[in-house]
């Protein structure tokens, strides 16, 4: 009886972001594609660092494009393994529009490292000022967010596959980015869904989080909506703190495995948070560690972490969604709205991911309610 109940609740929550996304925005601007005075729209790209989401991100933000005209229908090559730097590259060369330019040269990341971040936004902002050869840019992630949401130039920027971008202070409301140039999806109560979800499927007492306890950190992981799910539930946060201002990704990869170790010993679920550290060379043993402790995981990213056997996470469609989204966005930017007068809200409609062959490891049998509720199932891993 209580499965049943707990499983009549996950669903209905899982009804809740279906009927947001079919109120829409509130703005009227057109999507048609259109030239800028004949000749192309020239994008940008700007990233933080390699991430498993912003590559997905991209390559749905693409697809977007496509569905509605910018873009000539292409098929997209296996780009597993690859790099959004590699998907841009390919773009330049091979993506055919009369109305965007996929500039080659205007590919900027930092690798994760602070220096180089430092060099990156210096040159590039100084490029949006004084060449102006890049009518919008994409910002990707939390780095790239917080750089470009300034007044130091007035580029039309959307913000992409931000964790929290009002804690992170990349938007002033969530009604409005504090901008004109400026644009970020928010959907502001995403990570308390993912919460409240894993617990009424697995009813745990002691969740474990990972993240690095800083005002960076914590909004990356969302740590303050968790602790209000917790405060709501009643039950207790198990919290292992990740070295501070790790720069290497081999190094965050090795801190993201002691927390696992440390966190699998005391609690009885783990809600997998965002960091650099938690990748696809880290995942396996992440994924390892965790079924030979029976302890089942979700992953905060989504459902490409649920490839590599993390238990669940919310399935994303394969970014559809949010990647139409996104393609809407731009198009309403260049046939003349201002990206701050944009409607930032939006929740893709959203199912659950699950992982079948994680599940039979750590003793996990789900219910035919949980079973009908998942969008995506996976039997095995992604290598």
């Amino acid at each position: 009886m209580k499965r049943t109940i707990l499983s009549a609740i996950t669903l209905c929550l899982l009804a809740i972001p279906s009927i947001l996304f079919a109120a829409g925005t509130t703005d009227n601007f057109p999507t048609s594609p259109t030239t800028n005075h004949g000749k192309r729209w020239s994008i940008g790209y700007y990233e933080g660092g390699d991430y498993i989401e912003y590559k997905q991100t991209l390559i749905a933000t693409i697809k977007g494009l496509m569905s509605t005209g910018w873009i000539e229908t292409a098929p997209f090559p296996d780009f597993t393994g690859t790099t959004t730097r590699q998907i841009w590259q390919w773009c330049a060369d091979n993506l055919q529009s009369n109305y965007l330019e996929f500039k080659k040269d205007a590919y900027y990341s930092s690798d994760w490292k602070v220096e180089l971040r430092k060099q990156q936004v210096k040159a590039l902002i100084q490029r949006l000022n004084s060449k102006k050869d890049i009518n919008l840019m994409i910002a990707m992630g939390t780095w790239a967010g917080q750089d470009l949401a300034n007044d130091q130039h007035h580029t039309p920027t959307i913000a992409l596959a931000i964790s929290d971008a009002l804690s992170s202070g990349i938007i002033k409301d969530y009604n409005n980015s504090g901008y004109d140039h400026i644009h970020a999806r928010v959907d502001p109560l995403r990570y308390e869904r993912q919460v409240e979800i894993f617990h009424d499927i697995m009813g745990f007492q002691k969740l474990g989080i990972m993240y690095e306890d800083s005002v960076r950190g914590r909004s990356y992981a969302s740590v303050d909506k968790i602790e209000s799910v917790a405060r709501e539930r009643g039950f207790k946060i198990i919290r292992c703190f990740i070295q501070k201002g790790v720069e290497d990704k081999a190094q965050a990869e090795k801190e993201a495995i002691r927390c696992f170790a440390e966190l699998c010993q005391t609690a009885d679920a783990i809600y997998v948070t965002l960091h650099m550290g938690v990748n696809t060379h880290s995942l396996p043993t992440l994924v390892e560690t965790a079924n030979q402790a029976g302890i089942p995981t979700f992953s905060q990213a989504g459902s490409e972490e649920v490839k590599y056997g993390l238990l669940m996470s919310i399935s994303q469609a394969e970014f559809k969604y949010v990647g139409q989204f996104h393609a809407d966005t731009m198009a309403k930017i260049f046939n003349g709205a201002k990206p701050g007068e944009l409607s930032q809200f939006f929740e893709e409609p959203s199912q659950i991911a699950l992982n079948l062959k994680t599940a039979s490891k750590i003793g996990y049998d789900p219910s035919v309610d949980i079973l009908s509720a998942a969008d995506e199932i996976y039997n095995d891993y992604l290598e």
